[in-house]
């Protein structure tokens, strides 16, 4: 087991979108505040501190005077990957895939024969994003995410009115693996980010029992991945198959009449493999200002009950970046072959293929992408004079990933073959169907005021994945998941308290051979998105958070 203390060229482009909604299934509300994260999040009647700019605006009412809040969340990735072969695994007839496979190289079967009982892609550190860099920076084994916050907030002397701001990170997560490592065909680096660094907040309270509240929240986004890429699919077979078969008996023995026959496909130095490395890939897109708006209400007609609603806008952005592609051996041979002959050339010229495949490809990206809206509600309730229970029930939308366009400044040499099996490709951009769906999601917190100064609290919160069965993948393994809580609230004085939380987030997936079109489909028509096909796959996601909250009124 490895702590973190943490597949095509198409594919690259996908992940790097895909892996917003994704991340926002592992890391939505993980790094806000660590109160919220005791109580199963279920604090929209309840909101903490300052941060309710993010939970509910309307709950600022509740601070007098001046009061600041600084935060530190610290979090620790455990994420364990497995692949393996089921029973009859091939691609077009090869099966010495050297992911899952020991047979040596020069093995002369290509079927294998002695197979692992399993290929770890464990996941082995922590990686962001720095801004400043423009790249993603490993944070090395051993060392976790931090997600420091801090906020102010001011209510003048008799008035009803709560002014506040506050930075904080909606969403931070990162990976990163060695060279080698068998998941990397699913992202080798990931760095994900959302970091709200302003966020002027009013609050009015309409009498003793109702406030509303909203928030403007500036962000800066950024999704950055650097992944291998393979093909494991049948047709990269019947290219293989076509090779080993039909061009070796004229292997140097080639004339003008093979060449025409053979399309020029033997005058190769190095031939296609379903299971080689296509080349690497690196994408980074980022928006410095991405505006968005949080609406609360909170109706709090007692001490011992309360009820509140906020509606969390969408926020619509424009992502530019650069992407840098490696390309591989192989496939630039397999276009030179083609052009090395006449017949090759017509059939290259029919069929759109370039003339030539560069080693290295770079230039601009783009992309639109809609953080999605988020509605949640909520109430507060003494079951006991001593003991509050929390009930929230939410509702976002990550129907809104129901596509991805990726836009390229110049024709890119793999897509003008991609455009043959979809008609979402083009030379300059690719539409990638999602079919996110919108979950609903509850959570449930407790909270115990052992003494005046003490309360101790307690949270749950399932969490519905938004994605679909058949589109799971490894980029972040994770489907549905459980979040559990723990923590304390200590006063020291009227004007200081003090927070301690830890949370832990765990997340199982099995993704057998053949059942995501994202990961492991196999298939003609399914060349794009599929390190994988026919593999086997299961993963184990665990994600500890330890959290300090210190809060002091001046």
């Amino acid at each position: 087991m490895k702590n973190i203390q943490l597949r095509p060229l198409v594919a690259a482009i996908f992940l790097t979108g895909c892996s917003t909604p994704v991340f926002a299934q592992l890391g939505l509300n993980l790094s806000v505040d660590v109160r919220s994260l005791t109580m199963g999040n279920a604090v929209t009647a309840d909101p903490p501190g300052i941060s309710a700019i993010h939970f509910n605006p309307a709950a600022l009412t509740k601070l007098k005077g001046l009061q600041t809040d600084v935060q530190g969340i610290v979090a620790n990735f455990n994420i364990q990957k497995e692949f393996s072969a089921p029973q009859g695994y091939n691609v077009f007839g090869y099966s010495d895939d050297p992911l899952i496979c020991n047979d040596a190289p020069d093995n002369p079967s290509s079927l294998c024969t002695d197979y692992k009982d399993k290929a770890n892609g464990d996941v082995e550190y922590a990686s962001l994003y720095v801004p400043i860099l423009k790249k993603i920076v490993d944070l090395g084994a051993g060392w976790p995410v931090v997600a420091p916050t801090a906020g102010i907030s001011y209510n003048p002397p008799g008035s009803k009115l709560t002014y506040a701001t506050a930075a904080y990170a909606p969403m931070v997560a990162g990976f990163g693996s060695e060279d080698g490592n068998p998941g990397n065909f699913m992202g080798q680096q990931v760095a994900i980010e959302r970091i709200t660094y302003l966020s002027p907040s009013i609050a009015y309270q309409v009498n003793d029992e109702l406030s509303i509240g909203a928030s403007v929240g500036m962000s800066y986004q950024a999704v950055a991945l650097k992944t291998d890429l393979r093909f494991p699919n049948e047709m990269i077979g019947v290219l293989r198959m076509v090779d080993e078969a039909v061009c070796a008996p004229f292997r140097g023995n080639s004339n003008v009449i093979t060449d025409l026959l053979l399309f020029g496909m033997c005058n190769t130095n190095e031939s296609m493999n379903p299971f080689g490395k296509f080349g690497q890939m690196q994408v980074s897109m980022e928006q410095s200002l991405s505006p968005s708006f949080n609406v609360g209400v909170l109706w709090d007609p007692s001490d011992d009950f309360g009820f509140g609603i906020v509606y969390q806008s969408a926020a619509k952005m424009r992502l530019k970046g650069k992407y840098f592609i490696d390309n591989a051996n192989a496939p630039r041979e397999l276009i030179k072959g083609l052009n090395s002959s006449a017949t090759g050339q017509i059939l290259a010229a029919i069929l759109g293929f370039p003339g030539y495949i560069p080693p290295t490809e770079s230039g601009l990206i783009a992309m639109d992408l809609e953080y999605p809206a988020h509605v949640q509600g909520g109430i507060k309730y003494k079951i006991l004079p001593d003991l509050q229970v929390n009930f929230d029930l939410g509702w976002t939308d990550f129907k809104a990933w129901e596509k991805f366009k990726f836009e390229f400044d110049r024709q890119i040499s793999a897509l003008k073959i991609a455009k043959l099996l979809s008609n979402n490709v083009s030379d300059q951009s690719l539409a990638l169907p999602l079919g996110f769906q919108s979950p609903w999601n509850w959570g449930i917190g407790f909270e115990y005021s052992a003494t005046d100064r003490l309360k101790l609290r307690a949270g749950y919160e399932p969490r519905t994945s938004s994605i679909p069965d058949d589109k799971r993948n490894t980029l972040v393994p994770i489907n549905n998941a459980q979040l559990f809580g723990l923590g304390l609230g200590y006063r020291f004085d009227e004007d200081t308290d003090i927070d301690l939380s830890v949370g832990f987030l765990r997340s199982r997936d099995n993704i057998p051979a053949n059942s995501s079109s994202m990961a492991n489909k196999t298939g003609v028509d399914n060349l794009l998105l599929n390190p994988y096909a026919g593999l086997n796959i299961k993963t184990n996601t665990k994600v500890t958070i330890l959290g300090l909250n210190y809060r002091t009124r001046w």
